[in-house]
């Protein structure tokens, strides 16, 4: 499984909690039952003004393959800010809500 951390700082102080919630209601159907996509979070942190995406993908390819040119240019334009994307290797995962 590989793990994808995308990331929005807004440097400049124009975090909008708001817009930030908005936009992750809006896009949460498009995510369910998307083929290759085990889970996906939406959080921020308004302190450290930032959204913070995390996916977890069942395939580094999965993951490489969503994550195009044009999905980048769309959330820029969503979120306001350019993206910082990371791949991270999952070794573990932990997950309590399983019986």
């Amino acid at each position: 499984m590989i793990g994808v951390v995308v990331t929005f700082d807004y440097d400049d102080g124009e975090f909008d909690q708001s817009r930030v919630e908005k936009i992750a209601a809006e896009a949460r159907a498009m995510f369910e039952g998307m083929p290759g996509l085990t889970t996906k979070f939406f959080t921020f942190d308004k302190k450290q003004g930032r959204a913070l995406n995390f996916y977890v993908w069942d395939s580094r390819e999965a993951a490489e393959q969503f994550f195009s040119a044009d999905l980048r240019d769309r959330v820029t334009g969503l979120y306001g800010v350019v993206p910082s994307i990371a791949f991270v290797e999952i070794a573990e995962i932990v997950d309590n809500a399983k019986p």
